[in-house]
């Protein structure tokens, strides 16, 4: 069972916004969410989704099978009732059928793709409400980090079929930003190395380094998004492009304290913002942890919530302190995802009543082999 914080010690945890352009309804909407009891939203989010005429037709299918009434859960803690959540059903299945009757149709929005590194990629539907909501947390967590508006962004991830490639959007709306992208096909670099062409991947991150450094060296670009280990590939080749830039936010799950460090060094006194999250959800650093501190993430809570869990036993949590399996539950209005066994491991971290919800720390691969690379991402 899920140790979970206090929802009313919220006050002394955030790193508020203040008023006006920077973001400060950001701010406002992440304090309401923030004073949400947990067992509250998820009776409100599965009676959603069972409710026998609006609920999602994927979850009314699978009521009759379940062991347990869904309309009878109460608590958070109950949820691990349903098990773990087979990926399978995301890469076969219409991600639309996942989405309340509730919710208006005719439905408009994207289908993003996982990476794909455990299989094929598993399609998730997200509407409006979704988008925003993780927008909403992007948004706040990179004001309150120091990013400033009116600047010039290079955006070098993943696109296409990837929801971080939706940055490009959000940031520019919201940060009245000059956006540069560089595309980066993550799963090229994993097919290379799970056939051991090792060559053909260094190849391509070459070739992803250099038209970084085109923009970079050509333009005058402030701040830039991309992988860890992207990043860490141009500091180490152009040490001088990335010292000029005034800030970077990286995402991926293979930063260590070590990469983040050397990467600070030759950034020079920039903003080092790091984030960690994939299509199910995602989680934003504590700054309060200090830049020389653990590696510290709060899921965007209530409708994503993480704990560390025992690698052979998914429903014990681990010790505050201890390395375990990340578990990853969504629970939004339009999605409704109980019991995710991630591919990372993570220490187990207590926001000590900064925050109403558990965090992460340290978050790395939980296995990497030929045949589970990890490549740029």
């Amino acid at each position: 069972m899920i140790q979970q914080q206090d929802s009313r010690s919220h006050a002394r945890g955030f790193d508020h916004v203040s008023s006006g352009m920077d973001g400060s309804s950001d701010g406002t909407l992440i304090d309401e969410w923030a004073t949400t009891d947990i067992d509250e939203w998820t009776r409100r989010v599965v009676r959603r989704h069972f409710d026998p005429v609006g609920g999602s037709p994927f979850w009314l299918a699978r009521a009759a099978e379940l062991p347990f009434d869904p309309l009878a859960i109460t608590r958070y803690a109950e949820l691990e009732k349903f098990g773990p959540f087979p990926r399978e059903w995301l890469r076969h299945n219409d991600p639309t059928e996942m989405v309340p009757r509730r919710t208006p149709r005719p439905l408009a929005g994207h289908v993003w793709d996982t990476g794909g590194t455990t299989g094929s990629p598993c399609r998730v539907f997200y509407s409006d409400a979704m988008l925003e909501h993780r927008a909403v947390w992007r948004r706040w967590s990179a004001v309150a980090e120091g990013f400033g508006y009116g600047r010039t962004w290079l955006l070098a991830t993943p696109t296409g079929p990837h929801l971080i490639g939706n940055l490009a959007w959000e940031f520019a709306a919201h940060f009245q930003a000059r956006m540069f992208t560089i595309d980066m096909d993550p799963r090229w670099v994993r097919r290379m190395i799970r056939a051991g062409r090792l060559a053909e991947a260094g190849d391509y991150t070459q070739h992803l380094v250099e038209q970084i450094s085109d923009v970079l060296e050509h333009q005058r670009v402030d701040y830039l998004i991309t992988t860890s280990a992207l990043l860490l590939a141009v500091a180490r080749r152009r040490p001088e492009l990335v010292s000029g830039l005034a800030g970077v936010r990286m995402s991926g799950t293979q930063i260590t304290a070590e990469m983040y460090a050397e990467i600070r060094e030759v950034l020079g006194g920039g903003i080092c913002a790091v984030s960690y999250g994939n299509t199910f959800g995602n989680c934003e650093r504590l700054t309060t942890t200090g830049p020389d501190g653990p590696l510290t993430y709060v899921p965007s809570y209530p409708q994503v919530t993480t704990t560390v869990v025992d690698r052979e036993d998914w429903t014990r949590p681990m010790p505050f302190g201890s390395v375990g399996r990340v578990r990853l539950t969504v629970l939004h209005d339009d999605l409704f995802a109980p019991n995710i066994l991630e591919r990372d491991q993570a220490i187990r971290y207590d926001t000590g009543g900064r925050f109403p919800w558990e965090g992460v720390a340290d978050v790395g691969p939980l296995e990497v082999s030929q045949a589970r690379p990890e490549g740029l991402y």
